[in-house]
């Protein structure tokens, strides 16, 4: 095996079933060794998915573990106290200790009650159950990036830790959290601030019809709308200025008709091939099964041939992270790690040093993660070309979204394409562990500082650049955000109500962004890790498409199979007594309906069969119930029956909601330059070894950049006058401060 492994010699054992197995998954696709000592779930098709690349073992795999994660109670206590460096995980649906703790979960539970589903359909129709179990894989991946900052913090300091890991943790931080960052079309605007009913159809990122099916557009920047007005023959009803906002588009009632008009007669390809002619971000809304076969997939080798076990073929996506060019990873023992050199330290990253290249959501949360763990994340700007997440209701380009998203980061503010800018640059890069990025690919080669230049400066650095769809492949080029991957990659095409070839539902989800972010921090933390035994750096490639056909692998298998999952006959949202109030109920096999059935009075002996032929009378009778009583007594009195059922809560009654007041995973924090609360995370999981992140609050444009250069270069207040007068350094303009006072003077 090449020593390119990332997690070569690290030793996991996996005992975990259910929708959470997927978590070792990741690390097994980055080359530890994870061993499985519980049987595989029933389903050879869901096996299949979650535990590539395990192996099957026995209870003595966990002497010599670096990480266990369970759900079958094994005495994780006295294991950590025969091996002080081990760090142990339970997973649970809720986590030990609080209210909900003895629940029952499924996916829809969880989007209940993450906020995500209030968010989820089209206005004066129901809220609409997302695809796939986008819940449980986007708390994967929360709960992979978690054990690997705390093995490298147990690997740096000899001290491990135990992780209490709840699934509705996971889900609320890494699949859209509405406390978070969005991206840049809400304008900087928190989603509690959204009206309370779903958004009308078409909103913010509109798909069309044309002649061959639909394609959506995302026309954010002046210069995007510009090349859309051009390429419609410059019409007279939009050449107003003001169209250049993207307010003012949302607001008009006859821009998105005209669209629509001009788009009728071209195909998909057609609207593709001239959309990128003209600079206009679109994409075709495409199947899981064109997806499959695309010529940017194949191109990519993300799909490989996986044998089931009665011997049926099938394409399984490959590991959405790529070092080398290499998807997954083949375990190996991998040379010794070296005695733990540091002190005990509170966070998992203190003593890193990370340059932030990153921009809107993918950026932001990649380097956030790491200054929440105490790394020195030091975000890159420019004035010339602002993070799109700098777009603000606010005139001095700061908001709630912003600060919760860059929070304890500082700003630099540096013209890399100057001569002088670079060098600079080049030099902070020697002094730096981690650089982190998300623009086209590219484009950091265009600047003269691609990956074997970075290397060159500090061949100890770890690189990792995001993009839409890749740095290889027909589309890597393209422009992307995350509504135009959804389109592209066949889960828009999901995402919409049955029988409705226009009920596209997913318009204001910012997803894969977060949990690509996430990709990120777990590729530069594995980097790290391998950093501790070779003292090399690396490069890691993470494309947002990648990551979310990897977490849509099991559908994607089962359509290539014509065998659809089995869902009971209960398995949606209902309306309950009051204004628009809704409770998801979920019936997982005969036990949870024998249960629901003592509830709503109805015949608990029904098989599944019989369940399915009956579904309508059934959920007249389900639906009867639920309209005598109010969401909240149902979740409850159905939960206490043993059926997976939860109230939807809206992104502002989560702080109110019994078990994020008992979790405590939400905390208010307070920006100087901001009057309105901002909403953060009080932990990336509940755990005894690490502190909480630091409230240091997101920067201004360039607020720290005399600062950085000192700190890390030495550079004195004369030479730092003299790089801001030549504008290759950029500190806050003054002007922004007095508009910061104008706007805080006009709200009192």
């Amino acid at each position: 095996m090449p020593a390119s492994s990332p997690l070569a010699g690290i030793n996991v054992v996996d005992a975990v079933t259910g929708p959470l197995a997927p978590i070792t998954r990741y690390l097994a696709d980055l080359g530890a060794d994870v061993v499985r000592i519980v049987p595989d779930d029933g389903d050879p098709i869901t096996a299949l998915v979650a535990n590539r690349g395990k192996r099957s073992g026995d209870a003595s795999s966990l002497a010599t573990a670096h990480i266990i994660v369970d759900d079958s109670g094994l005495d994780l206590a006295a294991l950590r106290a025969a091996n002080p460096a081990l760090v142990t995980m339970t997973v649970s649906p809720f986590g030990t200790g609080n209210a909900l703790s003895d629940w029952a979960a499924t996916g829809p539970v969880l989007h209940a009650l993450s906020g995500e589903l209030s968010r989820s359909g089209i206005t004066g129709r129901g809220p609409l159950l997302p695809p796939g179990d986008l819940a449980h894989q986007c708390a994967a991946v929360q709960a992979a990036y978690a054990l690997l900052a705390s093995l490298l913090h147990a690997l740096r300091t000899g001290t491990g830790d135990h992780l209490d890991f709840a699934a509705l943790d996971g889900a609320v931080q890494a699949l859209d959290p509405g406390f978070g960052i969005g991206g840049s079309a809400t304008l900087g605007r928190p989603a509690h601030l959204l009206p309370r009913e779903l958004p009308p159809r078409g909103y913010q990122y509109p798909i069309i019809a044309c002649a061959d099916g639909h394609v959506r557009i995302c026309i954010l920047a002046v210069r995007q709308w510009q090349g859309l007005f051009r390429w419609m023959g410059a019409p007279a009803a939009f050449a107003d200025p003001s169209f250049n906002k993207v307010g003012v588009r949302y607001k008009s009632p006859d821009l998105l008709p005209a669209i629509a008009a001009f788009f009728a007669p071209r195909s998909r390809a057609d609207l593709e091939r001239e959309a990128e002619a003209h600079g206009v971000p679109l994409a075709a809304i495409a199947t899981l099964a064109e997806v499959t076969e695309g010529p940017h997939f194949r191109a990519r080798n993300l799909f490989a041939d996986a044998q089931l076990p009665d011997g049926r073929t099938v394409p399984l996506p490959g590991g959405p992270i790529t070092i080398g060019g290499v998807r997954i990873f083949a375990s190996d023992a991998g040379a010794a790690f070296p005695p733990p050199a540091s002190p005990r330290h509170s966070h998992a990253f203190t003593g890193l040093k990370v340059l932030d290249l990153g921009i809107i959501v993918v950026g932001a949360e990649a380097g956030r993660l790491f200054a929440d763990q105490g790394a020195d994340v030091v975000k890159l700007e420019s004035r010339a070309f602002p993070d799109g997440n700098r777009q603000s209701h606010l005139s001095y380009c700061l908001s709630a979204g912003f600060a919760a998203g860059h929070r304890n980061k500082r700003s630099l503010g540096l013209d890399l394409r100057s001569p002088a800018g670079k060098a600079i640059f080049l030099r902070l890069v020697a002094e730096a562990d981690v650089i982190l990025s998300n623009f086209k690919p590219g484009t950091l080669t265009a600047l003269g500082l691609d990956p074997e230049t970075l290397t060159a400066a500090n061949p100890g650095i770890v690189t990792v650049e995001s993009s839409a769809f890749g740095n290889t492949g027909p589309w890597s080029r393209r422009m992307g955000y995350g509504p135009l991957v959804r389109a592209a990659t066949g889960l828009s095409d999901l995402w919409r109500y049955p029988g409705d070839p226009e009920g596209f539902a997913d318009s204001i989800t910012i997803y894969p962004d977060h949990v690509a972010g996430r990709m990120s921090a777990i590729a530069a933390t594995a980097l790290l890790i391998r950093r501790l035994r070779t003292s090399r750096g690396g490069h890691a490639a993470i494309a947002q498409s990648d990551v979310m056909l990897a977490q849509f692998a099991e559908p994607i298998v089962r359509a290539a199979l014509g065998d659809p999952a089995g869902i009971d006959a209960l398995w949606g949202v209902y309306p309950t007594a009051g204004d628009d109030e809704w409770c998801v109920v979920t019936v997982r096999g005969d036990a949870d309906w024998a249960a629901l059935a003592a509830v709503i009075g109805a015949d608990p002996a029904q098989t599944r069969a019989d369940r399915i032929a009956a579904s309508d009378t059934i959920e007249q009778s389900l639906c009867a119930w639920l309209a005598q009583r109010s969401s909240t007594d149902a979740m409850h009195i159905l939960q206490h029956a043993g059926v997976p059922a939860a109230r939807m809560l809206r992104i502002s009654d989560l702080r109110d909601f019994i078990w994020y007041k008992q979790r405590g995973l939400l905390r208010d924090e307070t920006h100087p330059h901001l009057d309105e609360a901002v909403v953060g995370e009080a932990f990336h999981i509940a755990c005894s070894a690490l502190a909480a992140p630091p409230r240091a609050p997101a920067p201004l444009m360039g607020e720290h950049s005399a600062k950085v250069l000192h700190d890390w270069l030495g550079i004195d207040a004369a030479e730092f006058a003299e790089l801001a007068a030549n504008a290759i350094a950029e500190p806050t303009e003054p002007a922004i401060y007095e508009q910061i006072a104008a706007a805080r003077a006009a709200t009192r």
